[in-house]
């Protein structure tokens, strides 16, 4: 029986995971430019009408600003379901049932919680 070898040594993964690491923040930038577009957007998201968001001129103070997002809801997909029809949680809000309605479609929806989630 012979000693296994690692596939990489430790010079090599010090190389390779700051690279893995810039190559996925590269990639989330897009996703996160394109889920703001939709949730500034006032023909679509149209956030900004009740809540205050980092960067968001004009915004309304119906609903609570919208940073933090992780605190208050325990994953992506509750936010994203309070995104599709906030009605289901409170018959009585005032937020329009995005997903419901057809106002964003479903990967409009993972887009604007994308963005939403990483507001600090």
């Amino acid at each position: 029986m012979t000693k296994s070898q690692p596939l990489l040594g430790f010079g090599q993964y010090a190389v390779l995971v700051p690279l893995l690491i810039t190559a996925c923040a590269a990639n989330t930038g897009p996703i996160r430019q394109q889920g703001k577009q939709l949730a500034f957007d006032r023909d679509k998201g149209n956030c900004l009408a009740c809540h205050a968001i980092e960067d968001g001129e004009s915004p309304g103070n119906i609903g609570p600003p919208l940073s933090d997002l992780s605190t208050r809801f325990k994953t992506r997909q509750q936010l994203k379901q309070q995104l599709r029809d906030a009605s289901v949680f409170n018959p009585e809000t005032s937020m329009p049932p995005y997903g419901r309605n057809k106002i964003l479609t479903d990967e409009e929806l993972d887009h604007v919680v994308d963005y939403l989630w990483s507001l600090e």
